[in-house]
């Protein structure tokens, strides 16, 4: 039986052949294929991009928590921005920008 078409060379070996399969295999089939393992690196990278965000906040909270908690003039201040609080003799304007 006659194969209607020829083989390269280095295909008909066995072992650049079996080579071959599992590089395909590898690169296209496998579970953790190289697609996967990029789509994987990615989402690590955004999340670690985050955490370093997250950090840096907190870092910035603990610094605001410790000026409230020692400055009674940045908690009033804080007080009156935030939770629009005031004395009992002040009237309160709320401006709304859109």
């Amino acid at each position: 039986m006659k194969i209607p078409f020829k083989i390269p060379k280095y295909l008909a070996n066995k072992y650049a052949f079996t080579g071959f399969v599992f590089i395909v295999w590898i690169l296209f089939l496998d579970q953790n294929k190289v697609l996967t393992q990029i789509q994987y690196r990615m989402e690590l990278n955004k999340l670690e991009e985050e955490k370093a965000f997250y950090e840096e906040e907190i870092k910035k909270t603990i610094t605001d928590l410790e000026d409230l908690k020692s400055n009674p003039k940045s908690l009033e201040k804080f007080a009156r921005e935030k939770y629009l609080m005031k004395k009992d003799n002040e009237e309160l304007f709320v401006i709304v920008e859109e």
